[in-house]
């Protein structure tokens, strides 16, 4: 691929979204390492609530969240003062437009908790850079199962499928309400792709990353 284009370099700040078990992780580091971009990857070895969150997700929800939303922030500063363009897997949105959302939901985080997460993330994001473009890598729990097993994480071994759906159709909500909110997402459904094995498309989440450069660079922002 031609890493060279014919214009100014913009900073772009790109964030992938998507379920657990989507191909983030892996997305992010090969954009970080074919467009040359700074990569800011999910804290989830060194997680000390993740593995009790997965036994008990009514006890560890809360203190799972602020972890995630905390180190989240950090991130979001970092990016914000970066100089030049970078890649994230996972934004700070998903924390709550997604997960935070589901437990309250699903009874597993009480409405106090959940009043006072939504109160401290909308002091948070104020600060914070919106994402030039999210790319969203929907799966259906099949596939998104078959790359959690892949991976062989213990503590993933009972992931309920019922909950990754439900992530799912949160996933399709916030995409939606994102949409009007005038972020610029593009989905790729990852059913019936491989963007680690098939050259083709890898590329083209490339171009798509590539076009909103050349945009970014004709608008002179």
């Amino acid at each position: 691929m031609d890493k060279t284009p014919s214009y100014p370099k913009r900073k772009l700040y790109v964030a992938i979204a998507g379920n657990i078990g989507s191909g983030k992780t892996t997305l992010t580091r090969m954009l970080s390492e074919e467009l040359g971009w700074k990569a800011y990857f999910e804290r989830v070895i060194d997680n000390p609530y993740l593995e009790d969150f997965y036994y008990d997700m009514a006890r560890w929800s809360f203190h799972l969240q602020i972890f995630f939303l905390s180190n989240r922030f950090r991130t979001q500063q970092e990016i914000t003062e970066w100089p030049g363009s970078c890649v994230q897997d996972r934004s700070i949105y998903e924390d709550v437009e997604i997960f935070a959302h589901t437990l309250y939901e699903q009874g597993n985080m009480s409405e106090r908790d959940y009043d006072n997460y939504r109160s401290l993330f909308a002091i948070m994001v104020k600060y914070l850079r919106q994402p030039d473009l999210i790319v969203y890598l929907k799966s259906e729990v099949d596939h998104l199962l078959k790359h959690i097993n892949k991976r062989g994480r213990d503590y993933e071994k009972n992931i309920d499928p019922a909950y990754l759906n439900v992530l799912n159709e949160a996933y399709d909500a916030w995409i939606e309400r994102a949409k009007k909110e005038n972020f610029h997402i593009v989905t790729f459904n990852m059913n019936n792709r491989n963007f680690e094995e098939n050259a083709d498309d890898f590329r083209i989440i490339c171009d798509s990353i590539r076009k909103l450069e050349r945009q970014t660079w004709l608008k002179g922002v």
